[in-house]
């Protein structure tokens, strides 16, 4: 199906792995957390609940996308209508973009939480009783980026075996899919669309993530300055949870920066340039995607309790 790049079978191996690794963490953390937050009478910390909406945003990009990816690896042609096109490639694009956002919100949210001057500074557990602001700002990562994916229902189209990509978005394939293409009427269009998409939905939240983790490590290092000269205090005693929290954080908007921003390189190589490294980078690039999917649970039980007590009964059973 066009831009068909050869994939050899370890590498078609590798990848089942980590989609099966995407779908099995991300699903157990949406499960444990998600059950600790409906048990929870104070309705739920809010870490936890930001938490659930990135294992959430991952775990459906993996079945609505790299479970397709899948079947496509093992030999299977599938094609669709061109009505069933514009739907996926919409639903593809929003869950690529949701997963962004509610990444950067993650991150944010840890660095509001260690400059509030309240007493209480929560470690990943956050605050109680979650406010309407953050369910509210939640809601509007989902909408807004809906509304974002608008033009995907539009101008895509299906295509048959003989049909090439011309574009790509980090946001939505590395490659035809299901017989999925881009339609657009120009291709200046087409390119003003994906320029948009880099810029807003993939460099700017890159770099304010960045921003956002640097200005936490200097957060941490200003309290434990603090901790050195002051010995008691409410604020000051919890730092070491909070150092600890901003590992577990810093870890997991790292592994999120290298695999999309590789991702973003390889895809963009391809829109501008053409060159005879093209077909290199897109299986960079598809790796590059499933990466962070497959690894954020891994790097979230590392920090927070409750996943970690799950998979401690789990492996003693």
């Amino acid at each position: 199906m066009g831009l068909r790049v050869s994939v050899s079978p370890a590498q078609t191996a590798f990848y089942i792995l980590l989609v099966m690794m995407g779908i099995l963490g991300n699903g157990t953390v949406v499960g444990v957390i998600g059950k600790s937050v409906i048990m929870d009478r104070g309705g739920g910390c809010n870490s936890d609940i930001i938490i659930i909406n990135m294992a959430l945003s991952n775990l459906l990009v993996s079945v609505m996308r790299n479970t397709l990816l899948i079947i496509s690896d093992v030999g299977l042609e599938l094609y669709s209508s061109k009505e069933w096109c514009q739907f996926l490639m919409g639903v593809w694009v929003w869950l690529r973009s949701v997963n962004v956002w509610s990444t950067l919100f993650l991150s944010a949210f840890h660095l509001q939480t260690l400059r509030r001057v309240a007493p209480a500074m929560g470690n990943l557990s956050g605050l109680h009783s979650p406010p309407k602001t953050l369910l509210t700002t939640l809601g509007l990562i989902w909408f807004l980026n809906y509304i974002y994916c608008i033009p995907a229902h539009i101008f895509s189209t299906n295509g048959d075996v003989n049909s090439t990509e011309t574009l790509m978005l980090v946001s939505s394939t590395t490659r035809p899919l299901l017989g999925c293409v881009w339609n657009f009427p120009t291709s200046f269009s087409g390119l003003a669309y994906a320029t948009t998409s880099m810029v807003i939905h993939e460099t700017i939240p890159i770099i304010l993530m960045a921003l956002t983790n640097m200005a936490s490590l200097y957060t941490l290092y200003t309290h434990s300055r603090m901790r050195s000269s002051v010995k008691d205090g409410p604020k000051i005693k919890r730092v070491p949870a909070e150092r600890r929290a901003a590992k577990v954080i810093l870890a997991l908007i790292m592994l999120f920066i290298a695999s999309w921003g590789t991702s973003i390189i390889s895809v963009n190589y391809f829109n501008y340039n053409r060159g005879s490294s093209s077909d290199f980078l897109l299986v960079i690039a598809r790796f590059a995607n499933i990466i962070f999917i497959a690894l954020s649970p891994a790097v979230l039980a590392v920090g927070h309790r409750k996943l970690r007590s799950f998979i401690k009964s789990l492996l003693s059973h």
